[in-house]
């Protein structure tokens, strides 16, 4: 397995099938264009087999934090490391950028995800409600 970070609209395209639905090149582009946001790409025989992304986050009275905004692994790929490689490579990075920590939020429910960044190191924080807003399919998406 190899790590690395996508650089380019090609290598987030080929990684589609590890996202939640399907990938546009405008997004792809302002997602590397964007300063701050990352996303690391684990391949096995040249296949992206896993990705994870990652945003810093700036506030005045705290310094630069990285959320780890989403990780992945394909099926075929699952319960041989790669989320916990990634989960650290990603840490690394932040560490590198000058971040003071990382956080992830992670249903209570979700055992694997939970394990994974357990296993890389994280440790649980309490409990937490996430809240949204949707605002429509296509607001804010068009850039």
């Amino acid at each position: 397995m190899e790590i690395r970070r996508a650089t380019t609209v090609a290598e987030l395209m080929a990684a589609e099938h590890l996202y939640d639905g399907p990938a546009r090149p405008e997004w792809a582009a302002r997602f590397l264009a964007a300063p701050g946001h990352l996303m690391l790409i684990a391949y096995v025989d040249g296949t992206p087999a896993g990705m994870v992304s990652g945003v810093e986050m700036l506030h005045p009275d705290k310094g630069t934090e990285m959320c780890l905004y989403e990780l992945s692994v394909d099926e075929p790929y699952r319960r041989r490391g790669i989320g916990r490689a990634l989960t650290g490579a990603l840490a690394a990075e932040a560490r590198g950028r000058g971040c003071y920590g990382m956080w992830v939020g992670v249903d209570t429910d979700n055992a694997p995800a939970l394990a994974t960044y357990r296993s890389a190191g994280a440790a649980d924080d309490g409990e937490f409600a996430m809240l949204t807003w949707e605002f429509g399919d296509e607001v804010g998406r068009s850039y």
